[in-house]
């Protein structure tokens, strides 16, 4: 399969059931290595266009491409390079998690050896045997994901990965994601709307909202795309000499005992408000963006739609 700039790329897309349009006119533009999310809320058209990118729905011809291919033609060839979880993970609970995989190799005409891999890299070898009714809902998701990868996938589509989850579920699919990326060169395109998630997993991200795109870029791009700016908070031991030194430059309150929140323009300006502490001899034990700044971010651009 070819290496391309943008692995997913939808130009001008429309789609609808019935008389009930779903997607008006979107584009998308996936890169290739990255871990994109698809961010909007429940009934946003998400799931439908996933639907779309596998060839499950049938659009109009050079209107989705993957990996440069129009999907239209190439729809068998492309799938062969995607590993997918959709919806539900198609488990038979009454087997092990080895045969659940065997099972899937048959159907997919692919080798056995690739079972073991896949354990492997999710972390169930040592539960392959136990039977799935026995798993929790997070080694049941991390199985899911095992069957996605077993056609070494270029490219994986997650419907939801973390849905349901408790939160050490939560952590372990996460962290599960990053590697498959950074070390595996896997790139991800996950829904989801879990907003927490997709800001410490994503590299890029798109808004669908009233069947529109409403932003895609990098994410930085987006939590830099609040009116309110970026809120930056600051934990030292010397909270009253860093807000007298920081709110000569912005806006500073005070959070606490020992945190103090800076108004920022943007993230770029997080350096510098890191060395002027740093140079003024005022320890730092932690600097980072308020939790809720996507969430602004997000809900400013579901207002102004």
């Amino acid at each position: 399969m070819s290496h391309t700039e943008n692995i997913i790329s939808i130009e001008n897309l429309s789609f609808g059931y019935r008389q009930k349009k779903v997607l008006d006119q979107i584009g998308l533009e996936v890169p290739t290595g990255s871990i994109y999310g698809f961010l909007g809320p429940n009934g946003a058209g998400k799931t439908t266009t996933i639907k779309i990118l596998l060839g499950l729905l049938r659009v109009p011809d050079n209107q989705v491409r993957l990996f440069g291919k129009d999907i239209n033609h190439f729809r068998i060839e492309t799938l062969k390079s995607i590993g997918t979880m959709v919806e539900d993970p198609s488990l038979y609970d009454h087997l092990s998690a080895i045969d659940n995989l065997r099972n899937s190799c048959i159907i997919r005409k692919i080798e056995r050896k690739r079972i073991a891999v896949v354990l492997e890299q999710v972390g169930l070898t040592a539960d392959s045997h136990r039977k799935i009714r026995s798993y929790s809902s997070g080694m049941k998701q991390r199985l899911a994901l095992a069957q996605a990868l077993l056609p070494e996938p270029q490219l994986l589509m997650l419907d939801e990965p973390i849905n349901g989850l408790d939160p050490a579920g939560i952590i372990d699919i996460r962290n599960l994601l990053i590697d498959l990326n950074v070390n595996h060169g896997i790139t991800i395109f996950l829904s989801s709307h879990i907003l927490s998630e997709i800001e410490k997993l994503c590299s890029h991200v798109a808004v669908v909202h009233n069947k529109h795109i409403l932003y895609q870029g990098s994410m930085d791009g987006l939590l830099n795309n609040s009116k309110s700016g970026v809120r930056l908070i600051v934990e030292t031991d010397q909270p009253e000499k860093a807000k007298l030194l920081l709110q000569k430059a912005y806006p500073v309150e005070t959070l606490g005992a020992h945190r103090i929140v800076v108004h920022l323009s943007d993230r770029s300006v997080t350096p510098r408000v890191a060395s002027a502490l740093v140079e003024a001899g005022i320890g730092i034990l932690l600097l980072q963006p308020d939790n809720h700044e996507l969430e602004a971010s997000f809900l400013e651009l579901l207002k102004s739609n």
